[in-house]
This record gives structure tokens, sequence and C-alpha cells, in this order.
């Protein structure tokens, strides 16, 4: 999204810190929320925030303002995005137990993995260094897009990490890599392999969404899964990166993520764009036929 364009930010952001009252930040700050029209999803717990939201220019700085004034978050880093509208429909602040679902037990996030700066990342892929870079995302994520030779686990659900971790205890002794969205997943994800004996772990700072704003066309293959209307960010200008996954009805490259319209099924659908609408955003005649298909139709 070009900035001089753009009339809306988007903001993802976490921090893993004790914070004693959540009960009380979820009413005052969805009512800033909603007074300052920010959209979007919260999560605050005793064990931090998780969120990411979207509005104005303006009031995005309002917004950042508001929640750095708890002594917890004054620190607290905002990765940015620029857009033409939001890109949420609603908003959601809600208390929860984690800040991302994990239930693989308590962790102790001051030893997670070392943090990698993303140009750091870069020397190791140009010295060819001996390390395996590993996406703590889910499999669908990580079908649109991924690190060169990244290795994809098969992940339905972050709850899947132990079973990940155990598949790459051959890996004990080499430099591993740990990748996601924002970085809060391979925070705690980082932490769990060290936990497990790993040597030489390290989490990428800031994650794909910092990376690839700094570093378009270089070692991000595909686009990346946003959990927002936007659904996808496609960092890349050239053709050969722009695609890694493969169209659910043609089979050709593509990267566009729906689910089906018949909101009985709900499937997500990797398609092209020209397939989306030739099947009505439906996978399948049953579908398109359904008497409960969505009235929206993204673009």
């Amino acid at each position: 999204m070009n900035q001089q364009e753009s009339k809306y930010k988007v903001l993802l952001f976490y921090k893993y810190v004790e914070f004693s009252n959540p009960e009380n930040f979820r009413e005052d700050h969805l009512r800033f929320c909603i007074d300052n029209d920010i959209k979007g999803r919260v999560f605050i717990s005793t064990e931090g925030i998780n969120g990411t939201v979207s509005g104005t220019i303006k009031n995005i700085e309002l917004y950042k303002s508001q929640v750095r004034s708890y002594p917890e978050f004054s620190d607290i880093w905002f990765k940015e995005d620029y857009a033409n509208e939001h890109a949420f429909y609603k908003t959601h602040v809600r208390v929860k137990k984690e800040i991302v679902n994990s239930d693989f037990g308590n962790v102790d996030l001051q030893k997670t993995g070392k943090r990698l700066k993303p140009d750091d990342l870069n020397k190791f892929y140009e010295e060819n260094k001996d390390f395996i870079i590993v996406d703590a995302r889910n499999s669908y994520e990580s079908e649109i897009g991924r690190f060169k030779n990244a290795v994809t686990p098969e992940m339905k659900t972050f709850r899947d990490w132990p079973k990940v971790a155990d598949e790459l205890k051959d890996y004990k002794d080499k430099t591993v890599v740990t990748y996601c969205t924002g970085g809060i997943r391979c925070e705690k994800a980082s932490a769990y392999l060290v936990e497990q004996g790993f040597k030489d772990v390290y989490q990428l700072e800031g994650g794909i969404v910092t990376y690839t704003n700094d570093n378009p066309d270089k070692y991000w293959e595909g686009s990346i899964f946003v959990f927002d209307e936007r659904r996808i960010v496609q960092p890349n200008k050239k053709t050969e990166l722009q695609h890694t996954g493969k169209c659910y009805y043609c089979g050709q490259p593509a990267s566009w993520y729906i689910n089906c319209h018949n909101q009985n099924c709900d499937k997500l659908l990797v398609t092209c764009h020209n397939c989306k609408i030739e099947n009505e955003y439906c996978c399948s005649d049953k579908c398109r036929t359904s008497d409960n298909k969505r009235k929206r139709i993204h673009g």
C-alpha cells in the first residue's frame, strides 16, 4: 500500500508481561476503541497483550499513546502497515487465559531464542550458514508464503508445536531460526525449543511483517496470511516470488484465500482471481446452490 495514498493504518503488536487487572483494562480499552473508531481484535491476559487493529492515521496515533500510557506497555513495539480502509469490520477486546493459545504448559519466557534481526537473517542466507529456518505458523498460512528453504511443519493450530519440536529433535545441535507473522508465536515456540535442549535457537525479531517491509524481493517467497479482512498481503514485486500456493480449482500459482461462501461449509480455499469468480466463491456445485450463501463478495 502506497503511503501517500493511505488514509488508514493497521497495527500488529504484543507483549508478554505480568499484568494485574485485565478485566478493568478490557472495559476501558473497549470504550476508547469505540469512541475513536478503532476496529480489530485485542486479547488481554495476566500474561500480557496481543492485538491487531486498524483506524485512520490520526486515530491510530491516539491509540498508540493510549496503550503506552500503561506502564507495562510503555515500550511496546507496534508493527505498522498502511491501508486504504479499515482492515476490520468490528471491535473485540477480550480477556483470555493466554494471549496466544498454546496449551503446552508453562514456558520460561525469560529463556527464549536469541533475537535475530532481519539483516542478520539475510547474512545467514548470503554466507550459506548451516542453519534451518522453521515456520511456527499454521499450515494454511505457510501454504501461501514462506522463507526460502523453510521447514513448514504440518500444524493445524499452535497447540501442535510440541509435536513439531519432537519431529525436529535431530536438529538439536544445529542453528535453528523460528519465525511467525509478528513474533508472538515464535517467542513462545523458541522458548519451548530451548527447554527441550536445542542448543542454538533464534527467533526472527519483528516477524515476517517487519522483515518484508524492509526486504521485499529478498528471501521471502509468496504472500503473508493476515488475520483481518485483507486476508493476505503481497510484499514482493518479482513475479517468480509472488506465489507459493496453487489454485484449488485450476492448479495455477495463486495466493488469494477465500472461505467457501456456503456458510454451512466455510472451507478455506487458495484461489486465483478468475476461478473464484467463475465458481461463485464456492468449493463445489452443491455449495453454489446452497440457500445459506454469504451476500458479501470479496474482491
